[in-house]
């Protein structure tokens, strides 16, 4: 072997594996310390591309979820606002059954219409009920940021994490008060009515079917410009065929929010796939890791001993030399 003292090629190739286990100690660390297999892209280029891609996924079904779940309250307070429409007109329908009594005299059907006025004007005001906001009710007019389809209002909940319409949604009826309200005829060959304004002014009778021949005047139990004054204006039967409506719209309202529930069980399915889907890629291996990093503690220790020693290797040519 030669002996030399411009060069130390055992020092260098020493000094070379003390800075490669000393990288493998520090990156056993850092994942350690992190939690995550990939530190940085560079450690696994493909599978943070990856791993970004389902992590943004995530997120956006996590807020998708929050969506759904804004989605059921709204439907949850429409359905409540129903509830309470369908007992004033249960209370009316029960204050017409009483004012058809015969031992009733006229005093006493006026004092039945003035609730019959009182629970119309609460009628109006659950109208303009709102969520956060939002609508909860509608006429044929519509309103702003609603969806008209014959004739029908609603809002449409964008279901999937693409935000496209095809890929998955739900619309959520906007109950039209205009329509579930308005008083049918008793004569079905008549058609049916929906409120269109009409101002009742101080009239004290309402014959309802006039207003239906009419062919340009409509009445309902809601009006943002009058009234019906009298009890007698309307009948049991077409109060019936309202209370029919109503429950109608409130058996669409439970459709809605059954279907909400299940598109929220999809996406609570879904969101822990990703998680484990992401969680594989990017997680550690703990004990793996553990292990990776007791071997390079020792590689790291071993190594700065030899590089020491290598050093020493040049104090040989010195010896000569002085001999």
């Amino acid at each position: 072997m030669t002996i030399a003292i411009n060069s130390n090629p055992t020092a260098s190739m020493a000094s070379q594996n003390l800075a490669k286990a000393n990288k493998a100690l520090q990156m056993s660390i850092s994942r350690l310390s992190s939690g995550n297999r990939i530190v940085s892209p560079s450690d696994d280029a493909g599978g943070f591309a990856v791993a970004y891609k389902l992590n943004s996924q995530l997120g956006r079904n996590e807020v998708l979820r929050q969506n759904i779940q804004n989605g059921i309250s709204l439907l949850q307070v429409q359905d409540g606002a129903m509830e309470v429409t369908g007992s004033i007109v249960v209370r009316i329908s029960e204050l017409r059954t009483m004012a058809q009594d015969i031992t009733k005299n006229t005093s006493d059907i006026e004092n039945y219409s003035k609730e019959f006025i009182e629970l119309q004007r609460q009628l109006a005001e659950i109208y303009r009920e709102k969520f956060n906001g939002v609508d909860l009710f509608t006429t044929n007019s519509g309103g702003t940021g609603m969806n008209e389809d014959s004739g029908k209002f609603s809002y449409t909940l964008l279901t999937h994490d693409s935000g496209q319409f095809d890929d998955g949604s739900v619309s959520l009826n906007v109950v039209n008060l205009q329509t579930v309200l308005s008083l049918d005829a008793d004569d079905e060959s008549s058609g049916s009515t929906s409120f269109t304004g009409v101002n009742l002014g101080n009239v004290e009778d309402v014959n309802v079917t006039n207003f239906i021949d009419n062919g340009s005047e409509y009445v309902s139990l809601f009006s943002s410009d009058g009234f019906l004054l009298n009890l007698l204006s309307v009948s049991v039967d077409q109060l019936n065929r309202v209370i029919d409506k109503i429950a109608d719209a409130r058996a669409e309202n439970g459709a809605e929010q059954g279907r909400l529930v299940m598109v929220d069980k999809l996406l609570s399915g879904k969101i822990t796939d990703l998680e484990s889907a992401h969680g594989k890629i990017m997680d550690v291996d703990v004990a793996l890791e553990s292990s990776r990093l007791a071997k390079n503690n020792v590689l790291v220790q071993s190594s700065a001993a030899m590089v020491s020693q290598a050093n020493n290797l040049t104090s040989i040519a010195l010896a000569l030399i002085n001999g």
